[in-house]
């Protein structure tokens, strides 16, 4: 029989818990035990004003914005709105139904002042590694490091060539908050000094963001988020914003990897990376000045395709410091003997080179696989070679095979951050909104690792 309809009435008194309407295996609840944000006002007493009307609570602003982040929220209009909406969001921060939802642009607010002048998010974040160090989901004796590419949040309908862009006549005054930024950078490692070539367009309206074509199809604004990861269970350990080219993402590993050691005393016994990361600089930095073992490959290009000899066919005595040819003959520096020996010194690249004697090619055989265009052969030896063998014979070694899976794990990472994070393209701008969104969504991942890895245990009744 079809059941009469059912009008809902409205009832004078109700019993209600949302503590009792969140399931016991929602992410969130697994992730409350985890977030500790019992030092933030401590953090940030020193940047607010002891009178005047009481601000919005900033653990419920770091909690909304986690929620955010964790759940792939991307708009804080519509976090606001899913917080009033959902019971579980509510309960994660502590919000009763009948208190009202922060506006959305209290986020701006806060976040431009009083949270970026006292890096809150940093603290927030290191606060989150050092729990993952303190349940033991990390030891920090293997790195893994890398770089994604994150859109900006920039057109280039809005940009101006190479040729035409002029920051020195931009007035800091009346500039926005992102070219203020941009102009305060122009000396950083990470963004303006990271290389001296100029990008072919700068945007207006985010001038620090890096004209691309990376990934291969059409060129847009973009950023790079580059994560350090201990490989023992893919928490990052340290995250950097920099300029979307390979001497900037070089140079943030470096960073990286003294940040970790002096805040959390990590001294790492390997770091494993692509070879992006194999220069001669960085591998040389490494080995000799770290002490940690490059599990990277050698950035070389002394490979031949025209059939003549490559320089792996030249062997080196280190003992008379020469190269001897397939033919048999030795290369050196200098052919000529001075009274005063004369220092040896490499070119801008840090290359020495090595010439045979024009008389030993003329008589060689081998001269048309050798050098068929040239009176002699030359060869060049980087200033670093002895850390870019060590690497080439690490590489030879079954931990570097082990290292070569373990790198994927950075790979998937940035993965969970765009697919499941959403985290595609940047909202904010500026470098400060770049390392901002990065510091919050690897707070997010590494949350959501510890939830995964160490659940609430289930009460069975």
């Amino acid at each position: 029989m079809m059941g009469s309809r059912q009008e809902a009435q409205g009832a004078l008194f109700y019993e209600f818990s949302i503590e009792t309407h969140v399931p016991p295996d929602h992410m969130l609840r697994s992730v409350d035990q985890f977030v500790d944000l019992a030092s933030i006002r401590q953090h940030l007493a020193p940047f607010y004003s002891s009178t005047g009307r009481p601000s919005v609570d900033p653990e419920l602003m770091i909690r909304m914005l986690l929620v955010g982040y964790i759940m792939g929220i991307r708009s804080e209009r519509r976090l606001c709105e899913e917080v009033h909406l959902n019971l579980a969001y509510r309960w994660f921060c502590r919000l009763d139904l009948t208190v009202p939802v922060p506006d959305h642009s209290t986020f701006s607010k806060n976040r431009h002042g009083r949270f970026r002048d006292s890096d809150l998010l940093r603290h927030l974040f290191e606060t989150v590694v050092a729990r993952c160090l303190e349940e033991g989901l990390a030891s920090g004796q293997r790195l893994a490091a890398d770089a994604s590419i994150i859109a900006a949040n920039a057109n280039r309908q809005n940009s101006t060539p190479k040729s035409d862009w002029q920051p020195g006549s931009i007035d800091p005054i009346d500039a926005p908050r992102a070219v203020r930024e941009y102009l305060d950078t122009l000396d950083d490692a990470a963004f303006g000094g990271a290389s001296p070539v100029e990008p072919k367009f700068t945007s207006h309206s985010d001038p620090a963001s890096q004209w691309t074509g990376a990934r291969g199809g059409p060129a847009y604004f973009a950023y790079s988020t580059n994560c350090l990861i201990d490989t023992d269970n893919g928490v990052i350990l340290d995250v950097e914003a920099t300029r979307s080219i390979r001497q900037a993402e070089v140079g943030s590993v470096r960073t990286m990897i003294d940040r970790v050691n002096d805040t959390f005393s990590i001294a790492p016994e390997r770091l494993i990376a692509d070879t992006a990361y194999g220069t001669g600089v960085m591998l040389d930095w490494l080995d000799q000045q770290r002490g940690i073992a490059p599990h990277i490959p050698v950035f070389d290009k002394s490979a031949r395709r025209d059939g003549t000899f490559e320089r792996a066919d030249f062997a080196y005595d280190a003992e008379r410091d020469v190269y001897i040819c397939p033919g048999g003959k030795e290369l050196k520096q200098s052919r000529r003997t001075f009274t005063k020996p004369r220092e040896k010194k490499p070119d801008d690249d840090g290359m020495l080179r090595y010439r045979a004697g024009k008389a030993d090619c003329d008589a060689c055989d081998l001269k048309a696989r050798c050098c068929p265009k040239e009176p002699s052969r030359k060869v060049t030896r980087s200033i670093f070679e002895p850390s870019r063998d060590r690497a080439r014979a690490i590489a030879q070694t079954p931990d570097y095979a082990i290292s070569c899976k373990l790198r994927k794990k950075v790979e998937m990472l940035f993965a969970h951050l765009k697919r499941i994070l959403g985290l595609n393209r940047l909202r904010l701008r500026g470098p400060s909104g770049a390392r901002d969104e990065f510091h919050l969504a690897a707070t997010a991942q590494n949350l959501r690792k510890l939830a995964k890895l160490l659940p609430i245990p289930q009460v069975v009744c």
